[in-house]
């Protein structure tokens, strides 16, 4: 039922997305049921989860907190946002990757957002890996973790894109 439920809601495209969405960042995320610091230091727990109790969840409370962060904070208003890739299954799982990780304030004014709505698919994709920094003593540095999943997600958004 939830499910039936959930594909209604999100419909086609974006159902597809959810269905890629969910183990990739699942994936990237990684999971901790005990909270630790993330590499900026953000207290975080599960697949990434910032935005909950920190305390020790079990396996099942992680994963169903991961598919409901995915299916209504995150795929929704991504699609919301960038209507140009709402029935876009790879493209719209890639944003909603880079959109967990870097939030949605930032996703919202970020250059892969913009470039998607002007039609520049492949540009946007691309523009993926200006997102592989963190502030380190007061320096943007390349983080290795952030640069392969920058490049994981550029291979997923540009699935069934004409190469450029």
């Amino acid at each position: 039922m939830v499910a039936k439920k959930t594909m209604i809601v999100t419909g086609g495209g974006a159902g597809a997305a959810l269905l890629l969405a969910i183990p990739f960042i699942g994936g990237w995320e990684g999971k901790s049921n005990d909270p630790y610091q993330d590499i900026v230091g953000v207290q975080t727990v599960c697949y990434g989860e910032t935005r909950v109790e920190m305390r020790k969840y079990t396996d099942e409370e992680c994963v169903e907190m991961l598919k409901k962060a995915v299916t209504e904070d995150f795929i929704k208003p991504v699609a919301k946002m960038t209507p140009t890739i709402a029935n876009e299954p790879y493209q719209l799982a890639a944003a909603t990757s880079l959109a967990y990780n870097i939030g949605l304030g930032a996703y919202k004014n970020s250059t892969v957002r913009k470039k998607f709505l002007v039609g520049d698919f492949v540009g946007a994709c691309k523009s993926f890996q200006s997102w592989n920094k963190v502030r380190r003593l007061g320096k943007l540095v390349v983080s290795k973790g952030l640069d392969n999943r920058r490049k994981d997600e550029i291979k997923l958004c540009l699935t069934n894109l004409p190469a450029s």
